[in-house]
């Protein structure tokens, strides 16, 4: 028998055993072969497909979800929030009974403030590094659109401006501001694109000046207004410079469970679980975090020749700091086992333009990934949803093809192309009430599910 039909059986007999350890009764296998949402007729399921169709449960995800973006809200890379939620992705690692490590490195000084309503809702922003840190200042705010000597109402006898931010006017804006005796500048972000809210911004000024400068998100502004037009508002700003920070990333591992873990080749699924500031980053990117964290469930008992490696990576906002890092320090060796990488960024939108499920691959060619999740697409019946390959970057499968690993990022983006993302996306909008779909989480877990343990069956 050739070696390539032993690996078809063998992947084969693995697939079978997967589904009967499944456990479910035979009305839940069944389900398993329902029409999916936009599929033109029955999908066509290997074995294999079915281990992972009856396990994954996108309610379980949005649990995961949940906690990261509500409970503990934007986590921001190198800061005790991102801590957090590393230490909340381990412990999920470790009592799945993964090996779990998290890898640390060094990241950059962020510049923040909590900003607190009176009725104790409170938001993050960011902070001007030009303006005084660790203070705080409370104060009524007061609109000044523009932030002209002219916008200024008569009697203006100091507060917490609030203007509209504009790049080239901005020096003048937060000069203005302290020449009439504002104790602090609250800078609204304006959107350079009617389709596209803007988020938080650093406000970076030519020189030091006496007042704390926020740089707010466009929600932000239309908040506060919304609350003036009601009467006066007052709040407080504390504003923290955070130095010296440590980011992680946080791998989890199970072994090959055939043959011989040491030597076997290696597939992995990976997402960021850190934010933006400002942003709860319910999609971007707690969905492809709790995407990793339910996969790691359904996969800790499924047979497999591949070892099976989930990564969640630090500090991506900030420039793929973390999935750079991790591929940085792979030797060769470590390197050249790794199959294919699975990135997910933003796989559970619920804004209805964004309807088709993009294979984004850095070079636009197929590789074993994007290949991977369009026949589970076809198995499945998902075609209708899916386009690509296309070629884009953007994410943390960068750092892998430039290795020459084979990755690409998979995510609900427009159907026009995959720059056409949600209009809240990095904002403080990005909510699970405002920007999770349900229906798109499950499709993404079956797709990456199916698609991974189609690799994960067979030994390269």
């Amino acid at each position: 028998m050739s070696a390539f039909k032993r690996r078809d059986l063998l992947g084969g007999a693995l697939a079978l055993a997967a589904f009967a350890s499944v456990g479910l009764s035979s009305q839940a296998m069944a389900a398993t072969n329902r029409h999916r949402t936009g599929a033109p007729g029955a999908p066509n399921l290997t074995p294999g497909d079915k281990a992972i169709a009856a396990r994954v449960d996108a309610r379980r995800a949005l649990e995961h979800i949940r906690h990261l973006s509500e409970d503990i809200g934007p986590r921001i890379g190198g800061t005790e929030s991102e801590h957090r939620a590393a230490n909340y992705a381990a412990r999920v690692f470790e009592d799945l009974g993964y090996q779990v490590t998290q890898q640390p490195f060094a990241v950059a000084d962020k510049y923040l403030a909590d900003v607190v309503l009176p009725d104790g809702e409170r938001w993050q922003t960011s902070a001007s590094a030009q303006g005084p840190l660790d203070v705080e200042v409370e104060g009524g705010v007061v609109d000044v659109g523009a932030g002209t000597e002219a916008d200024y109402p008569a009697g203006f006898t100091g507060g917490l401006v609030l203007v509209d931010h504009t790049t080239a006017n901005r020096e003048a804006q937060v000069r203005t501001a302290v020449e009439r005796g504002a104790t602090g500048v609250l800078l609204v972000a304006a959107s350079a694109t009617p389709d596209r809210k803007a988020g938080c911004f650093v406000p970076s000024l030519a020189n030091q000046v006496p007042i704390p400068v926020l740089g707010l998100a466009q929600a932000h502004g239309e908040w506060l207004r919304q609350r003036l037009a009601a009467g006066p508002v007052r709040l407080r700003a504390v504003l923290t410079r955070h130095s010296d920070l440590t980011s992680y990333n946080v791998l989890a591992e199970r072994p090959a469970t055939i043959g011989s873990p040491a030597t076997a080749p290696v597939v992995m699924v990976t997402a960021h679980y850190d934010s933006v500031p400002g942003s709860p980053g319910a999609n971007d990117d707690g969905s492809g975090t709790a995407l990793c964290l339910e996969l790691a469930r359904v996969f800790r008992s499924l047979p497999t020749q591949h070892t099976v490696r989930f990564a969640l990576w630090g500090s991506e906002e900030q420039g793929l700091i973390g999935s750079r890092y991790y591929v940085n320090q792979l030797s060769d060796a470590e390197a050249a086992r790794i199959s294919g990488c699975f990135q997910n960024d933003m796989v559970a939108t619920s804004h209805d333009p964004a309807n088709r499920y993009w294979l984004l691959s850095v070079d636009g060619e197929d590789n074993l990934t994007t290949q991977g999740v369009a026949e589970a697409a076809a198995r499945l019946g998902y075609v209708p949803h899916v386009s690509g390959p296309t070629a884009r970057g953007s994410s943390d499968h960068v750092p892998f093809h430039e290795r020459g690993i084979a990755a690409a990022n998979f995510s609900w983006r427009g159907e026009a192309g995959p720059a056409l993302l949600e209009p809240i996306y990095h904002t403080p909008e990005d909510t699970i009430d405002r920007n999770i779909s349900l229906e798109r989480l499950r499709v993404s877990l079956e797709l990456v599910g199916a698609a991974t343990y189609e690799v994960a069956r067979y030994r390269r």
